[in-house]
């Protein structure tokens, strides 16, 4: 279903009627959702698994769902009365975009907050419900606020990009909005023992009221797998594309590409880049599970294995992207093609943060004994 829609979520610039009430029927948003408001409450390894699979079909709705489901994480750090006012709703969305800085503010006034600010790259607030905000406070530190979606200003015309279009990742903007004190919430749903360096001993966390074992884990845990995955499915899907091509088309000395033997080898270095890439990250997140359960908590190792291998992951499916494509030849600039628009959005993936470089770096700097920066571990 969502191969034959992709044209139409990317046209739209946003998932059309059909492929919501799919997604909305296998539940597919409350997959990271606390199971008291109705959510799975699914271990990463499996969800990993299941955006793999929803990227096969569609790069921007995998994507939308995996930030999405990040974002629901905040359900475990709210009041009950309040979560069940943001998620009881079947078709909830929650999502959140990037602060554009320091005037994203929000300044204490009776029984809450007033949030001003504009935010970016708000994936998936097109067919969201409520939308986060994360602002800083005038001591320094920062929360983030929730309110329905009606209650800001979205821009809509700026996202006009490359790959990645169906995302709808409008800017909004908020001013002077009231915001109960009972929808803030820790900054981004991270809880203050997370994040922590190789040598801290954290305390517990006074707002984290879900127990579960999911919750010891933070929603950048969730983006690294997630946009992993999405990466991980468009590869898939093209290199899948090029060996169905590979059985009919001919090279220009008359030979079929499955028996060129170039094609044979760059077919079978692009399999083992995907399949190895993907058992690495599914052993992290299984051993990381195992470890949070025994102990309460992801652990420093673990964490920084799943950076690392998350980005080589991103890398590795780039370049399988990258070899299919051009292995492909012509047929591959067409648009009436799988090859064309899934290089695009492969390439928009890429951009994200989560494949930054930097974060090899940072790997590198704990593996020589440095201190790294933990903002994306």
């Amino acid at each position: 279903m969502l191969d034959a829609a992709a044209s139409r979520v990317e046209a739209a610039c946003a998932l059309p009627a059909d492929v919501l009430d799919a997604l909305h029927g296998a539940k597919l948003f409350r997959m990271l959702l606390p199971r008291s408001f109705g959510g799975a409450e699914l271990d990463l390894a499996t969800f990993f698994q299941v955006i793999c699979a929803i990227a096969e079909g569609d790069a921007s709705t995998a994507w939308c769902t995996a930030q999405s489901s990040g974002c629901s994480m905040a359900a475990a750090y709210m009041a009950p009365e309040a979560a069940r006012e943001v998620f009881s709703d079947s078709r909830a969305v929650l999502s959140w975009g990037y602060s554009l800085g320091p005037q994203c503010r929000a300044d204490p006034v009776e029984g809450g907050w007033r949030v001003n600010g504009t935010w970016s790259f708000g994936s998936g607030n097109r067919h969201s419900t409520w939308l986060g905000a994360h602002c800083h406070l005038p001591d320094a530190t920062e929360r983030t606020m929730l309110f329905p979606r009606s209650s800001a200003s979205v821009k809509g015309d700026a996202w006009d990009v490359i790959g990645l279009r169906g995302t709808g990742s409008d800017s909004y903007t908020v001013t002077d909005l009231f915001v109960p004190a009972a929808y803030s919430l820790v900054p981004r749903a991270t809880g203050r023992d997370q994040h922590q360096a190789a040598d801290a001993r954290p305390g517990p966390e006074p707002e984290r009221r879900e127990q579960g074992t999911l919750y010891r884990f933070s929603p950048m845990n969730v983006y690294q797998c997630g946009f992993a995955a999405v990466a991980h499915g468009v590869a898939r899907a093209t290199l899948a594309a090029f060996i169905a091509l590979a059985r009919s088309k001919t090279t220009s000395a008359n030979v079929t590409l499955r028996n060129d033997s170039w094609t044979q080898t760059r077919v079978a270095q692009s399999e083992a880049r995907l399949g190895a890439s993907e058992a690495w990250i599914l052993q992290i997140l299984r051993a990381m599970w195992e470890d949070c359960v025994a102990s309460g908590s992801t652990g420093f190792e673990h964490r920084i294995k799943l950076r690392l291998a998350s980005t080589y992951a991103m890398h590795e499916a780039r370049r399988v992207v990258e070899d299919s494509y051009a292995d492909a030849g012509a047929t591959a600039i067409f648009e009436a093609n799988p090859f064309e628009r899934r290089m695009r959005d492969m390439h928009a993936v890429a951009q994200q943060v989560q494949a930054s470089a930097v974060h090899l770096q940072s790997v590198g700097q704990h593996l020589l004994g440095l201190q790294p920066s933990l903002r994306f571990i």
